[in-house]
């Protein structure tokens, strides 16, 4: 009676350990459900941002693509104004180095040409000062371009320049228009004989208007009279009358001598170029009056340029002019 109850019971609680089994399983399931649920959800908000990380990552990329081929616009922009600032800058240093080249050309052509008409100056008319300025001005103009390859030049130009300065003092300029001034007065200087006639002891003298008749016929017979008696100092020499073609052709011969003696000057014949003031000189003091102011102002002028010594030897400015042609010469045989 015992084991029947017991045996009921059994199904019984079979059937309770079922359904709790069967409780538990689905609590189990249920949970493990809402685990796999909030897991893609989590998942899925994970994936949504990724998307998003992704999108914006790839927007990033797009705008990077697109500042990367800007900025390499850009760079191509700059390397070819780079290179077109550069090809510039060659054509100016080309330039420029023509300019200079063309300048320094020209200021050599200015200079040999300056010191070519100094040297001529210097040795037909030997005009040391117009020399010597050029040589100045040649030197001061190439300090002024202060060029390395120019140093030559000026040592050249400094020699003669001092060999100019060495040389004594003869104003040939104020020489030669003193000697053309004499040369313009000679038919002004009065003539001796032409004085003979004026002598103060035959002055005529006039009668006075408010003088009688008489009186007037006496002064004018006295001074007949007085003409006819002339006293003479036998032992002073008179001055020879010359008839007018006489005197004109002793005029023009005193101009000749005046003018050869300032072609002497220029060539440096100092033996004619004295045996011409000489010459003037003592045509002067044979011919004309002496006691004239102009005479005596062209004997002294005379004198003054017959005791200058023009007898030196003129320096030449072959150095410096030699100088500059060479330079010139081989910056045209060099190129460039």
């Amino acid at each position: 009676m015992s084991e029947t109850p017991r045996a009921s019971r059994l199904p019984l609680l079979a059937l309770i350990a079922v359904v709790l089994a069967a409780g538990l399983a689905v609590l189990f399931w249920v949970d493990t459900r809402n685990r796999i649920d909030d897991t893609q959800e989590q998942m899925a908000r994970k994936l949504r941002a990724i998307e998003d990380d992704a999108r914006d990552a790839r927007s990033l990329a797009r705008q990077s693509q697109e500042a990367l081929r800007d900025t390499q616009a850009k760079l191509t922009q700059l390397e070819a104004r780079l290179a077109e600032s550069q090809s510039q800058q060659l054509a100016l240093e080309a330039l420029y180095q023509d300019l200079s080249r063309n300048r320094d050309e020209w200021q050599l052509a200015e200079i040999e040409q300056v010191l070519a008409i100094a040297s001529q100056q210097l040795q037909l008319a030997g005009n040391v000062r117009a020399a010597l300025l050029a040589l100045q001005l040649a030197e001061a103009r190439l300090a002024r371009a202060d060029r390395p390859q120019f140093v030559p030049l000026r040592r050249a130009l400094a020699r003669d320049i001092d060999r100019l300065k060495s040389v004594p003092a003869l104003d040939l300029p104020g020489m030669t228009l003193r000697i053309d001034g004499l040369v313009a007065g000679v038919d002004s200087l009065p003539l001796a004989f032409d004085e003979r006639g004026e002598r103060p002891g035959a002055v005529r003298r006039e009668p006075a208007a408010d003088a009688g008749f008489w009186a007037r016929l006496g002064t004018e017979v006295w001074n007949e009279i007085r003409q006819l008696v002339v006293v003479r100092q036998m032992n002073a020499p008179e001055p020879p009358l010359l008839p007018p073609t006489q005197a004109y052709f002793l005029r023009e011969n005193l101009r000749l001598r005046l003018l050869n003696a300032r072609l002497t000057l220029l060539t440096r014949d100092e033996a004619g170029y004295r045996e011409d003031l000489r010459a003037a000189q003592a045509w002067l003091g044979r011919y004309f009056d002496p006691k004239a102011k102009a005479v005596l102002d062209a004997q002294g002028q005379l004198k003054q340029l017959a005791g200058t010594s023009i007898s030196f030897e003129m320096p030449t400015i072959s150095e410096s002019l030699e100088a500059v042609r060479g330079f010139k010469s081989r910056r045209e045989r060099t190129p460039g």
